[in-house]
């Protein structure tokens, strides 16, 4: 199945679009990558939604990338001894602490020492998605005495943010841990991992993987923004969590960090993801609102890899009709002649290497020849993701012959993966390429493409040929050397 556009949809799976026939159907409608969502659901049902993955990956004859989105660590208060909570005023007095009596008006347990070790006057605690917000004006290590700045209800178990200090928390719980090991020997593409605050929480969930899923961190804290370099530099990919942003920073302050989170994913050629409320009207709605549309076109002119549906196609009415909404808005902005403009414009890189200028020159040859595609053989991704760093107007078909690697780059804007052979000849990387090409109905034997490799093939990061090729083969035998 051709795709026709070059940023990924990322489909959340989850009761309304459970087994085979639905997960077909999700792709048929544009998803590329599909995300389990540990925080719900039995390790049972997340192995029976990788199985029914796999079988239309099977079917359908194209990698499919599953996307593991790892918990973390739920901060929570304790239980109050009324089930319906306390409605907090403006100016009252609420304390916080490790007493396990049900909570009342005045106080109410945070089962958490590590919140309380890291708390300093001044600082904020916010609870049920920052509905309700208080100021610290006192804490030890087991209380905290707050005065309430908004109001609300507060009631048993709401989730508590604390965004004003990095918690001595490690961002896999021991949950995380055992998930983790679980996803991994199923066979997923990428973790996604929750409460990240610093590239050691990266590091750490790595070192688990052991090489078996790539890592994408979750921008989600305001800690995480501050420390995102290292944070970029220890990761494979991004996702901009908006949702939790939008909790723990001004929400107005979210567009401008997107932004530029967007931007240093690009610079650095690692993917990145937009994820949270996108269309969040779709989920009892067979049909998107205005703003909707537009945030979803705001982060494709962004340069975003991918943008991603949660609830939408989880556990709503029209997951499909979510996906196609998505997809159609992808198209829209794609054939935007300005789209190019703004890619073009956006461009920032420091090339240092020959596959830099390797893959800066096929996309100059492709935008002044008539190029249908650019083909690059790739061991880890590498060389894909750096042409899709480059934003080129043409189709990206990255041929690997390692089925963890082009399941991966499903995530990477604009790349169109095939598997191949082993390859100990260029000629043969040619044919390959233009065979692709042909057969995934970017090219006709009549037309051109573009094709990198690395030799010696098979060696990550050999990148140093780039060859203008006819896609029909006797004219590659006559033509090309061995």
């Amino acid at each position: 199945m051709k795709r026709d556009r070059n940023v990924k949809i990322v489909a959340t799976l989850g009761p309304a679009s459970d087994g085979e026939h639905m997960i077909r159907k999700l792709y048929q409608a544009g998803a590329d990558v599909f995300r389990l969502n540990m925080s719900h659901g039995s390790h049972a049902e997340i192995a029976a939604r990788h199985a029914a993955i796999r079988k239309v990956e099977k079917s359908v004859g194209r990698p499919i990338a599953i996307l593991a989105d790892l918990q973390g660590p739920k901060l929570r208060c304790g239980v109050f001894a009324s089930d319906d909570g306390h409605v907090l005023k403006n100016g009252a007095s609420f304390r916080f602490d490790l007493d396990e009596r049900p909570g009342d008006a005045k106080r109410v347990q945070l089962p958490h020492p590590e919140i309380f070790a890291a708390l300093e006057p001044g600082a904020r605690l916010l609870v049920n998605d920052g509905k309700v917000r208080l100021r610290v004006d006192d804490c030890g290590p087991d209380y905290a005495d707050c005065t309430v700045i908004a109001g609300g209800p507060i009631s048993n178990r709401k989730g508590v943010n604390v965004p004003d200090v990095v918690l001595p928390l490690a961002a896999l719980s021991e949950k995380d841990r055992a998930d983790l090991e679980f996803v991994c020997e199923l066979g997923v593409d990428w973790l996604a991992l929750s409460f990240v605050q610093r590239a050691a929480d990266v590091t750490e969930a790595r070192a688990l993987a052991r090489g078996r899923a790539a890592i994408l961190s979750k921008i989600e804290k305001p800690a995480a923004v501050k420390a995102f370099d290292e944070i970029l530099a220890a990761s494979d990919g991004i996702m901009v969590a908006r949702g939790d942003l939008g909790v723990e920073l001004p929400v107005h302050a979210v567009p401008p960090i997107q932004k530029r989170l967007v931007r240093k994913c690009r610079s650095a050629a690692k993917p990145v993801i937009v994820a949270t409320q996108m269309l969040e009207s779709m989920i009892e709605s067979p049909m998107p609102t205005r703003a909707e549309v537009s945030d979803v076109a705001t982060a494709l002119y962004e340069g975003a890899d991918a943008v991603m549906l949660s609830a939408e196609s989880a556990a709503g009415s029209y997951p499909v009709e979510a996906v196609q909404t998505m997809h159609n808005v992808a198209l829209e902005v794609e054939n935007d002649p300005n789209f190019h403009t703004i890619m073009a414009a956006s461009r920032q890189v420091a090339r240092s290497s020959t596959a830099d200028a390797i893959v800066a020159a096929a996309r100059e040859i492709a935008e002044t020849v008539d190029i249908k595609a650019i083909c690059c053989f790739t061991q880890s991704g590498g060389t894909a993701a750096l042409v899709a760093r480059e934003r080129p107007r043409v189709p990206i078909i990255a041929l690997t012959p390692i089925v963890g690697v082009a399941r991966r780059m499903c995530l990477t804007w604009g790349c169109h993966c095939y598997m191949t052979g082993e390859l100990t000849r260029f000629k043969g990387a040619v044919v390959s390429a233009a065979r692709a090409a042909r057969d995934g109905g970017y090219a006709s034997e009549d037309d051109q493409i573009i094709v990198t490799a690395g030799v010696p093939f098979n060696v990550q990061g050999s990148t140093n040929i780039l060859r203008v090729a006819p896609c029909a083969e006797r004219l590659i035998y006559a033509t090309d050397p061995e």
